[in-house]
């Protein structure tokens, strides 16, 4: 049974964002990775926006998940078609969220399973564990591939990703493997979640 989830709303920057009274759980990733779709796999509906073009997702986009927690869907990275200024706003506001927002639990690192670990990624890794905030990867669109690919992309990863707690290979679109990162999430960063400040 998926659990109930609502948009709250979306924030521009810190002051912007709901009060954090609740552990959060963060929803990184490329552009086009599937975020959206992994929330509305979630909940078996459409509450967040998918598009095919990538770089639609533009603010901090805060969810709650039940009475327990709330995800934050988060401009995704890695897509040039941008102003240098936005970019550099969009830059400023995910990395000011996941500096010093203190209910911040960990983050959901969205990639698709096609695409390789870059040094993009590790440097994201390497950034948030000075907070020492745990990151799982969740790749994405398994269905696209075959199950020797699924294999080669999970070795790659696993050989390559420095820092992850754990790996999960999930079909959004199909949604295969959500609930167990849904479950992996509640029973790891949210039953007991790090002090908040």
């Amino acid at each position: 049974m998926p659990q109930p989830i609502q948009f709250i709303k979306s924030a521009k920057e810190l002051r912007g964002c709901p009060p954090p009274e609740k552990p959060e759980v963060a929803l990184v990733g490329r552009s086009n990775a599937g975020k959206s779709s992994f929330i509305n796999a979630l909940t078996k509906g459409q509450i967040a926006k998918v598009s095919q073009q990538p770089g639609k997702t533009r603010l901090l986009n805060f969810y709650s998940i039940g009475e327990h927690y709330r995800l934050v869907d988060m401009p995704g990275y890695g897509y040039a078609s941008r102003s240098g200024d936005e970019v550099q706003e969009w830059r400023s506001m995910v990395e000011s969220y996941l500096a010093v927002r203190e209910n911040l639990q960990g983050l959901l690192l969205i990639m698709d399973i096609r695409r390789s670990w870059t040094s993009q990624e590790q440097d994201l890794v390497d950034w948030v564990s000075q907070r020492s905030l745990p990151v799982v990867v969740v790749l994405n669109k398994s269905d696209k591939v075959g199950q020797n690919d699924k294999a080669k992309a999970l070795k790659a990863l696993r050989d390559r990703a420095v820092g992850v707690q754990k790996v999960f290979v999930v079909s959004a679109q199909k949604k295969l493997g959500v609930k167990e990162v849904e479950d992996f999430v509640f029973k790891e960063w949210i039953r007991s979640p790090k002090e908040l400040l």
